[in-house]
């Protein structure tokens, strides 16, 4: 499966979630704080997904840029070409081998995608996952176990270096992982909203899913 269908898919077993105490008030305190300090992020990213045994089974790597609240941009590059883009509103997935962009509204379901949990509401974090972490000189590793039952991942894992993302690890409930590097990341500066919107290219076809 390819990284941005992996990232969106694992919205939709998200649902249905009430809120409880986090099984570490601390964890959810210390990545609020990580998170929020961000306000914009860019840079590039590199994903290597493995099966259970350890077996490479995809590579790519792309672009990416956010802004609180809400507005990402992420890109993967050709062969596997994919364009994931939000507006703080609406999400657009396209497919230009597939000629075609889907668009879903960005509801309680989406904003706690791993993509956007970068970009979103990190006071909402908790409602959705357990969350603890440790630490150790400049490194600081966050483990969220989704809340919900049979969802796509059964683990994410965000590492932070010197305060900035550094990488994510998704880990679902039959091994597989999908490792997402994060380089030469940016924080802090002047991103375009524009790269935050998205317009279909003639003759594409456009599902609006509800």
């Amino acid at each position: 499966m390819r990284l941005i269908r992996v990232l969106l898919l694992a919205a939709l077993a998200v649902t249905g979630l009430t809120a409880h105490a986090a099984g570490d008030e601390r964890s959810v305190q210390r990545l609020t704080e990580l998170l929020g300090q961000a306000q914009t992020l860019s840079g590039r990213f590199s994903q290597l997904t493995l099966d259970g045994s350890g077996t490479q089974l995809q590579e790519a790597s792309g672009e990416m840029a956010l802004k609180r609240p809400g507005l990402l941009r992420w890109h993967t590059d050709a062969p596997m070409e994919q364009l994931l883009v939000s507006n703080g509103e609406k999400v657009w997935l396209y497919d230009p081998d597939l000629e075609q962009v889907t668009i879903q509204a960005l509801d309680q379901r989406m904003s706690h995608t791993p993509a956007l949990l970068l970009s979103g509401d990190v006071s909402k974090i908790r409602e959705n996952f357990t969350i603890t972490h440790k630490e150790g000189g400049s490194v600081v590793d966050f483990i969220l176990k989704p809340k919900a039952k049979d969802t796509l991942f059964d683990t994410l894992r965000l590492s932070f270096r010197n305060g900035v993302i550094n990488d994510m690890q998704l880990i679902d409930s039959i091994g597989q992982r999908t490792n997402i590097l994060f380089l030469g990341v940016k924080m802090n500066q002047p991103l375009d909203s524009s790269q935050f919107t998205f317009k279909a290219p003639a003759g594409v076809d456009v599902i609006e899913e509800q």
